[in-house]
């Protein structure tokens, strides 16, 4: 099936935006109070010269709309010239309309009075204003790239008084709110893409509904802009962080754009700062963004007594540049990445097909009645670390929402990883898919609670060809620390007598086992007591393999775990169902993924999660791996946490 390589068009024409987000080092927040037009000009040159071709800039609220019914002229005289700045540099700009919460603090006008951000009809109507006006000032400006309704409203814009934690906004308020701000926006003339500046956080990608819904903001606006700031336990998972968010946020057919990432030199050294922006670019860009926005563009030790950096001292350090204006190891970063962009010509590239998919329960962004929160944090995190591991394994897989409704046919290897609940209906549709040709995995989870614990499978017996042995109320508990499968027959690439160790992980609910006798099944591997531990049951042309154990959720809360064992198995269900896969790296520590252009040409990336230098040999069946230069590259060498890309060429 085709991945998702929405592109973000302005005029009917494809752009990448590369760029940062930008406060200018002599006021942060402020700076339109004190602005100084040779450092800013300054700050460019050098986001330019590095390779960037844009910015997202904040009008500060209460500075540029100090009453109702007013913009102050002065501010917007600056703005002007900001934007003359860009143009004269060849770069561009998406101006965000209602900041509102910056880096750790909320700020409101004078005026607001203590009114519902989305509620109140005066108010919403004083911010349509707003975004009317200002884009009545700027839209028919060269350098306006696009337009941002807000800074992570979701932050700023929750009810007064009421903590984060607590009651979300009402979905239908905020899509209403939403609604009326953007058509504020055409109004004013507006013909650049848009989009809220929410950061994609909403029910449908964390399991936590903020009253944002992305199905909602993908019908609203041209883009949609991630902010993924994540701290993990797992160097792997970090490095992927950001391109999980994107690939989930590319399910709703609109470009992405990762709209905010970066790192504070206070919580990552130098070299740190640089792998996790290379790590982050790449993955990401084969995770399906088509633009990158870094979180900032300089430091702020300069504004030390100043909010929000008073009090949020490491957000004066997320800069691509210190104080001074020196690039710092993160934009050097960015200039490499664009060359690469440069050298793939990425503007007429789309990802490859893929034949792997992985099924998201709707559980995640669907509250059902009488289901727990828990249950949707759970597919997230469980689905995040399967999408990894089939990544590890050569085999990046699309991701199929089951909320979306009937299963594409096109797919030759289904990944349900440690799944608790689907819907009755699509149980019986996998069967279906596997009947007329694929092969289907799932491995067994009664979810991490003890609330219903269980299978919530419409036909657990006959899918799998198996007889479950559950007692009523009572979990079968993983005995050891470690789980080590041994194959009894051949599988894919695993011979006979390979063995897969597991570290077992999970709540008393979840480190559990489903004991289980054979009943049409091939029993494909066993574990340490002999009990199955792989099964597999044909149908049709196709079949079952169904997994006894949480592998993929056990995973998924162990910390510094990657790679792990499941990216052997992915490897060999991706060869046992015949996944195309025309460049292989038998290193699990190594990535493999294309790109293709319009043209013909493919693209290759190897993705390296080694700390140290790597040689490796990939595997090309039907051609041979050159560098964008055509030189061979038989062998190719992976500096540590490195990228290269290549190009495949017919043998």
């Amino acid at each position: 099936m085709q991945r998702t390589s929405a592109r973000l068009t302005v005029g009917d024409q494809p752009v990448i935006w590369l760029g940062a987000n930008y406060w200018s080092r002599t006021g942060g927040p402020l700076m339109w109070r004190s602005y100084d037009p040779d450092v800013v000009d300054a700050e460019l040159r050098v986001l330019r010269d590095h390779g960037l071709n844009m910015t997202r800039s904040f009008f500060y609220w209460p500075d540029f709309m100090p009453a109702p019914d007013q913009l102050d002229e002065e501010l917007c005289a600056r703005f002007a010239d900001f934007l003359d700045r860009h143009h004269a540099l060849g770069m561009t700009t998406v101006p965000t309309f209602l900041v509102g919460h910056m880096s750790g603090e909320n700020w409101d006008p004078s005026w607001r009075g203590g009114r519902d951000l989305y509620s109140d009809v005066w108010l919403v109507s004083r911010q349509a204003w707003f975004a009317r006006e200002t884009v009545r000032r700027y839209a028919g400006h060269p350098a306006v790239a696009g337009w941002l309704v807000s800074n992570e409203m979701p932050i700023y814009g929750r009810q007064p008084g009421v903590r984060s934690d607590q009651v979300p906004a009402e979905r239908e308020t905020v899509a209403a709110w939403a609604q009326i701000v953007l058509d504020a926006v055409r109004a004013g003339g507006g013909t650049q893409p848009v989009s809220l500046g929410d950061g994609a956080w909403g029910l449908e990608n964390s399991g936590h509904d903020n009253g944002f819904r992305l199905a909602d903001t993908a019908d609203l606006c041209d883009f949609l802009g991630p902010h993924v700031y994540r701290m993990e336990d797992d160097p792997v998972r970090q490095h992927y962080a950001a391109a999980w968010v994107c690939e989930l946020t590319g399910t709703f057919q609109r470009p992405v754009v990762l709209e905010e990432f970066g790192v504070s030199s206070d919580f990552a050294a130098g070299p740190g700062a640089a792998r996790y922006y290379r790590q982050t670019l790449h993955n990401s860009l084969l995770a399906g963004a088509t633009g990158w926005i870094a979180w900032n563009n300089t430091d702020y030790d300069n504004l030390s007594e100043q909010p929000p950096y008073r009090h949020h001292a490491f957000e004066m350090h997320f800069g691509l540049t210190d104080t001074a204006g020196t690039p710092k190891p993160q934009l050097r970063e960015l200039r490499d990445f664009s060359e690469v962009l440069s050298a793939v010509d990425f503007l007429r590239c789309h990802r490859a097909h893929a034949d792997t998919a992985l099924l998201l329960s709707s559980y995640l962004d669907t509250v059902y009645p009488f289901t727990r929160a828990e249950d949707r944090a759970y597919v997230q995190q469980t689905g995040r670390q399967a999408w990894v591991a089939a990544r590890l394994a050569d085999a990046p897989p699309a991701v199929v929402r089951e909320s979306d409704g009937a299963l594409p046919a096109d797919v030759r290897l289904w990944l349900v990883p440690s799944t608790k609940q689907l819907l009755s209906p699509t149980w019986y549709e996998l069967e279906r898919r596997a009947r007329d040709g694929a092969t289907v995995y799932v491995s067994y989870s009664p979810g991490a609670h003890s609330e219903q614990r269980g299978p919530w499978y419409a036909h657990l017996n006959e899918l799998f060809g198996v007889r479950h042995q559950l007692e009523y109320g009572l979990v079968d508990p993983i005995e050891d620390d470690e789980v080590t499968f041994t194959l009894t027959r051949p599988f894919g690439t695993l011979p006979e007598g390979a063995e897969l160790t597991f570290r077992a992980a999970g709540t008393e609910n979840s480190r559990v086992f489903l004991p289980v006798e054979p009943d049409g099944a091939q029993v494909l591997a066993v574990d340490g007591h002999g009990r199955p531990a792989l099964l597999l049951r044909e149908t049709g042309e196709g079949c079952v393999v169904f997994c006894t154990y949480p592998i993929e959720h056990m995973a998924a809360v162990t910390p510094r775990v990657n790679p792990e064992a499941t990216t052997t198995l992915y490897d060999a269900l991706a060869a046992h169902a015949g996944v195309h896969r025309p460049v292989t790296v038998a290193d699990p520590r190594v990535a493999v993924d294309r790109l293709v252009h319009e043209d013909g040409r493919v693209f290759v990336w190897l993705v390296s999660q080694a700390r140290e230098e790597l040689a490796v040999k990939p595997v090309v069946p039907d051609g041979r791996l050159t560098t964008l230069d055509g030189a061979r590259a038989d062998t190719v060498v992976l500096a540590p946490y490195g990228v290269r890309v290549l190009r495949l060429d017919a043998a």
